[in-house]
């Protein structure tokens, strides 16, 4: 069993996250091998081109590896990332699925892809959670 005890107790906890909140992200689910958060595609979330910034799509990925690492094992930290922006969002709502690849002593890899309601890939991200 995960350090959660529902979805509900893990949307709890991460009503913290005040940034990825105030921008309307939210985690949907939560399983022992997966997260999925997602945001409607808003103003708030613009860039100067009128595009997603990309900044907005990093973060609802982060919120969705942060949900998982902290599944995990609590607490859990970001101990490297990197991410690859494929493509601009066209529908109006995005959505980050974490997925676990491996979970080790002291840390834990976990892949993330960003699409939005079209099914079109916007991001990869990749994070090593390292177990505090």
């Amino acid at each position: 069993m995960g350090t959660f005890h529902s979805t509900e107790e893990a949307r709890e906890y991460f009503k913290k996250d005040v940034y990825a909140f105030n921008a309307g992200m939210v985690l949907e689910e939560l399983g022992e091998d997966y997260a999925l958060c997602s945001v409607p595609i808003h103003e708030g979330l613009y860039n100067a081109n009128g595009g997603v910034q990309g900044g907005a799509i990093f973060t609802l990925a982060d919120l969705a590896f942060a949900a998982l690492v902290n599944q995990i094992h609590m607490p859990s930290v970001a101990q490297q990332v990197s991410v690859n922006f494929l493509s601009a969002p066209k529908g109006s709502r995005l959505f980050a699925r974490a997925e676990l690849k491996k979970n080790g002593r002291t840390s834990s890899v976990v892949n993330v892809y960003v699409t939005d309601d079209t099914g079109r890939d916007i991001a990869q991200y990749t994070g090593i959670g390292f177990k505090l």
